[in-house]
Parts: C-alpha cells; structure tokens; sequence
C-alpha cells in the first residue's frame, strides 16, 4: 500500500489510501506484539485448538491496545493537510463529508477505517484473522478494533460507538453480526454500497432497485420556489396532498432543485421482503449522495407500513411525502409542512407538452386547447407525450390534436373500469337528432369542461363551500330519447373515454354499504379523464322523505352523504334519469346543467328514421320514412332497434330493405314494448305484417 498517495489524481481516494495506511501501520505493531507472545508461531493449526502455552500465554494478562506512533501521526498528519489543500481546490473528500453528513466523531472514523480494511485490500484478512486467533474469522471484531484505535476493551467511550443508537449504526455505516457473540468478539461489517461510495461509485444501492422510480424532469410549478426556499432553511419532512391533476413529484423534485432526488414507489416498497429494511437503505442512500427522498403514495404505507412511514417521518433527510387524503397526526410524531399539489396552470401544461414532444408537434397544434378537459400533471403530461409520440410514429406525422388526445386517454388507470363500464365514444355531433334547445345545453357542459380553467382560475369564479372544479349535469327524459348517445357525444368530443354506471346496482340493503361504494367509485374516478354517467340516478338520489322509521332516516343519510360527494368531485359527471320529478330538490340546484330530452316529435322522427337507417343500408323504392314518423311514435332508441330489426330481415331475404320489412320490424317492437298493433296506426301497410 502506498505511503504517499497522489492527491491530484483522485483526492477522495488518495485521502481513503492514506487513512487505510495508518491503520495498516498499527495492524503490523498489533501483529508484531502478538508473535513475541505467540509460543508456536509457525503451528499450521493454530487458531483452531488451545494449546497448554496458549492457555498460560491468556491467563499471562490483557491484550495491550494500540500506542501513540509519532512517525505514524506524522504521515497522517500529512495525508490530512493534503487532503486540505485538495479540498481547497476542489469538492469535498468523501470520507470527510461522510463524517459530517453523518455527524461522526474522530473515533467513528477511525472504527469505519478498521472495519472497512479487508474491503479494499485483502490482506488484511489474514492479519484479522492471524489477530483474532482463529483463521475462520477474517473480519475486525469489537474488540480488536477498539484495541487498533488505542482504546482499552472495557473503555465504555469505545463501546457507546458500536452498541445502541451510535451514528456508524443509525445511519448504516457499519453492522455489527454475530448478536449471539459476546460484544468484544462481535464481527464489524461496513455494507457495499458504504464501500463503493468511498471508492467513488454513486449508483444506487441495488437493494433500492425494485422501488426506486424515475425522477420526473424538471419544471416550473407554482409555490415550488416557495417550498424550495423552506427546504434550504432547514425544513425536514414535508407533506404534498396531491389533487387530481396536480402532480406531488412534479412539484417536489422541483423544490429539490439541483439536489438529486431519490423518488420511491411506495406501492412496491410495502411488497418487499422487509420494508423497514429498505426505508433503511433508502435513507441511507440519501445520506451519502445528498439527495432528498420523495416516497408516494404515502396512502399505502398508512394502509399496510405505518412502521416504515414513521421511520421516514424521523430520517434526518429532507423528506417528501405525497398522497391523496388530509394528513393525519398520528402517522408521525413531528408535524410536516402540508401544502397542496395544485392542478398545473395551462401556461404550465403548455410547457410541459412542448418540452416533453421536443420539436415532434405539429406547428399548429395547440396543446393546451387540445388537452384543457384533461386532468394531467407534468409527469402524466411527460408519459402522454411519450405515447403520443408513438401513435405519431406510427401514423408518420408530426404529433396533432387526435395523437395528443390519443396519449392523454391512455394514461387513465384501469381501476374503474372494474366498477363501470368504459365506451370508446364512436358518434358525433352530426349523429344526434335533437331539438335545439338540448343541443345548445350540451354544447355549454362541453363549453365548462373545456373552458373551466379560465373561469374558475383565471376569472376567480370558483364558488366556496368546499365545491370541487368538477362539472355535473343531469339528463332526463324518457327511455331511448338519446340520454346515453349524447353522453357519448360529449366524451367524444372532448377526446375522453366514456363510464357508464348503473346506480341501481350501487344501492345496497345494507346501512352504509352504498356509500362505500359511491365512494370506491368517485375515488377511482378522481384519477380518470372521462366522462363518469351514472345511469338510473333516481335510485339513489331521490327526495329525502320525513323520517318515520329507522329506514326513512338512513335513507335520508344516503343522499346527504351523495350531494356533498358530488360537490367535492372534481371530474366531469352526468347523470341520468328517466323519473326527474323523483330528485330532490337540494340535489338538483347543484348541477351545473340540466338537460331535457322530450320525446321527438314528427319532424324529428323522420330526421331519426333517416339516420338510423343510414346510407350504407341499400333501401327499396318503397320505403315511406314520411309515413312512418307520422305515424309510429316511437323514441329514437326504438327507431333504432327497428332500423336494425329490419336490416336483418332484408339481409336473410336477399334484398335491399322495404316497407314489409319496417312495419315487421315495428310491430315486433311493439311487442316488446307491450303494445297493441292497431289498424289505424299500421294503415295502408297493415296487410304487409307476417
């Protein structure tokens, strides 16, 4: 080992080498004094028996500990100053930033150094074990160490550094194996990835490899300096509650600055063997790079590893926790800094799109108009940049609005889909055969999803009350007048996925089992962009009655529960109902549009029949649309199951479609609906029903 490292080449490692000298030099006096003592210096069994002179050569007295070695201190002595002169120069030398991250006292070093030795040079292997008397423990015990570093084996200042809450312990610098050993003869340990990091390697820890997630990129969010400035001053543990679209990590890592950060997945950290090991490492980690710990979603760890959430709570680290719900002040002794993972502003989203498209979007793409109904934070943005990109690829066009939709949809999760049914809408405006009245109230709900950032941000209209920035809207009218075609027009264009529920089947006979899952539902929901249609609104969301038994009162909890619910939503939510004079009255003045479908009259029936039967459907010369919108009045939903039925029975006949085949299909549907097929209605076309 060299005595006089070059501090220019690598000063950190030249620094380590010199140290490591000086602990050499002791080891060689150490070894020198016990081969003077050593009776059978040459045994080649030596080690593994107790001969009758290693017995008396014991009971002769105490391992003497290490003396002062004025040469020795002298190179030391100079190893530091050149370490001095490099720090001067340059970073800081690793060992000597350890010490002070770390909170290590001279002793603590120079524990580390002895344990660390076989390490980096393997032959001090065979001096521990040579030391140690037995050639099957070739690493530092307790006792040897504390002797290496001029302490007595009973001096209780040399103990208190390996036993207890010690910093080489506390921040897993050093272990200390063998727990069923008596103390002096206990085995040090220093982990890899201490090593490495004095060696110069600043991967993470593998054992970090499964939880570990990629950082978000930088960006710009608002109170990021704010929490930034907090941060430098000294701000320890830090509480991000995250709203829907707002991104806990984006704002986070942001905050951090030019700190790394080390982002973990908390869903995969409670899934580990042992956790509290990794929160462990975790920290650990942070500590010897200087990184900040970002841990979401802390829900889970509420959930299923309180221990591990209050062991992060208490690292000394800055330490970012985010999650969806209030924070409670059991989970950790000390009280965070709580701020609110607000939704990105458009300026924001804007420029997350075109950072993260880097030059692929079309020039005249705006995607801040194009994406204004989504609810994406920048590392949603980033991922639905990416899939975007993707489809453009494929495609072999620059990024436009239908690729930016496309990439934005795809990032919904699929949790709701096991509680609703998703629609990939198919229809559009041009498919709706409806009065103008109701056109014009669909076209102001897509008006509020698409321009709700302006009016409740920029213009400050948002209302108080703890309401959301969520919109909502009921459609009534009768079966089959369009309710769910218009629900899937609006989803279609505003580029979202419809969810159709059917409340009916939410309603359970059980007190309080509806309302967990409304509530399993609007949570999965809250990280969805769609459109949420709760079907058959009327069974839950009814008049609240006077109460006159124990059901009338719980009934009555239902729905008080469900309108504050629906106000504290923050996405995009229709309902619809055939029976509107069913609603309560509370209910009805918090929607935000109310939308009727009558029954189509003459003129849109003929409209209807027109459309249903389309233009690809070959028709016979016979076909009397003009008759059958006046004389068949049926809602558009059954004009379509006829248009269909009649579609079959000319396909099986060979033949484009005909009168026959109409009025067959109408009194078939009649049928369905329990109605009698009069003469007068059927007409001229009466003889043509089979």
């Amino acid at each position: 080992m060299s005595r006089t490292p070059d501090l220019a080449q690598d000063p950190s490692l030249a620094h380590l080498l010199g140290r490591l000298a000086a602990v050499e030099q002791r080891v060689r006096r150490a070894v020198a004094a016990r081969r003077e003592l050593d009776p059978q210096p040459d045994d080649p069994f030596r080690g593994l028996y107790l001969s009758e002179e290693a017995v008396e050569r014991v009971l002769a007295g105490r391992l003497a500990p290490a003396e002062p070695d004025p040469v020795a201190d002298g190179q030391l002595a100079a190893v530091e100053a050149a370490a001095d002169a490099a720090e001067r120069a340059g970073p800081p030398v690793r060992l000597r930033a350890l010490a002070g991250s770390m909170g290590l006292a001279a002793l603590d070093v120079e524990l580390l150094l002895v344990a660390l030795a076989p390490d980096l040079d393997s032959r001090f292997e065979q001096l521990y074990g040579y030391l140690n008397d037995d050639v099957t423990r070739r690493r530092a015990a307790v006792g040897m160490a504390l002797r290496l570093c001029g302490l007595p084996e009973a001096a209780a200042s040399g103990r208190a550094r390996l036993t207890g809450p010690a910093p080489l312990l506390t921040g897993g610098l050093l272990e200390v194996e063998d727990a069923d050993r008596p103390l002096l003869s206990r085995a040090l340990r220093v982990p890899d990835r201490v090593s490495a990091h004095l060696l110069g390697d600043d991967r993470p820890d593998p054992a970090l490899a499964a939880v570990l997630a990629s950082p978000p990129g930088r960006s710009t969010l608002a109170r990021a300096d704010e929490l930034s400035r907090a941060l430098l001053r000294g701000v320890r543990l830090v509480y991000l509650r995250e709203r829907p679209g707002g991104s806990g990590r984006a704002l986070g890592a942001a905050a951090l600055g030019r700190r790394p950060v080390l982002v973990a997945d908390a869903d995969r950290l409670v899934d580990e063997p042992s956790p509290a090991g990794v929160a462990r490492a975790l920290i650990r980690e942070a500590r010897l790079t200087g990184a900040g710990v970002l841990v979401e979603p802390v829900d889970t760890l509420v959930a299923q590893a309180p221990g591990v959430l209050r062991l992060l709570a208490a690292a000394p680290v800055p330490v970012l926790l985010v999650g969806a719900a209030s924070w409670d002040p059991r989970w950790a002794q000390e009280p965070p800094l709580q701020l609110d993972a607000a939704p990105a502003t458009a300026a924001e989203r804007s420029t997350a799109w075109r950072t993260a498209l880097d030059g692929q979007l079309d020039p005249g793409t705006d995607p801040a108009s194009v994406t204004a109904q989504f609810l994406l934070g920048p590392q949603h943005i980033e991922r639905a940049a990416r899939a975007a990109a993707l489809h453009a690829e494929l495609a072999g066009t620059a990024v436009d609005a239908a690729h930016l939709r496309q990439g934005a949809r795809e990032q919904n999760a699929a949790g709701l889909e096991r509680l609703a049914r998703r629609i990939e809408p198919r229809v559009g405006w041009e498919d709706l055969v409806l009065p103008a009245p109701t056109r014009r109230a669909l076209h102001e709900l897509t008006a509020r999803a698409r321009h709700r950032d302006q009016v409740l941000d920029g213009w400050r209209m948002r209302p108080g009350g703890g309401r959301g920035r969520g919109i909502t809207g009921l459609f009534a009218g009768d079966s089959g007048t369009g309710k769910t075609m218009s629900a899937e027009v609006i989803a279609a264009d505003l580029g979202l996925d419809l969810y159709t529920v059917n409340l009916a089947t939410v309603v359970d006979k059980y007190v309080g089992e509806t309302e967990k899952n409304l509530e399993r539902i609007f949570t999965e929901a809250a990280g969805v962009n769609g459109v949420l249609l709760f079907d058959e609104a009327d069974a839950i969301f009814g008049k609240r009655s006077e109460v006159r038994d124990a059901h009338d009162r719980y009934a009555n909890i239902e729905s008080a529960y469900l309108l504050q619910r629906m106000e504290s939503f923050d996405g995009l939510a229709i309902l619809a109902t055939n029976l509107r004079a069913n609603l309560d009255d509370a209910f009805t003045r918090r929607l935000d549009v109310v939308v009727d479908f009558p029954v189509p009259d003459v003129e849109l029936r003929r409209a209807l029949w027109d459309r249903c039967l389309g233009t690809a459907l070959p028709r016979a010369s016979d076909v009397d649309l003009d008759f059958c919108a006046g004389a068949f009045e049926l809602s558009g939903g059954n004009i379509r199951s006829v248009a269909v039925s009649a579609a079959y029975l000319a396909a099986a006949a060979g033949r484009p479609v005909a009168m026959s085949d109409l009025v067959t299909a109408v009194a078939t549907e009649y049928r369905k609906l329990g109605r009698l097929c009069l003469d007068r209605e059927f007409g001229p076309y009466r003889a043509l029903l089979t």
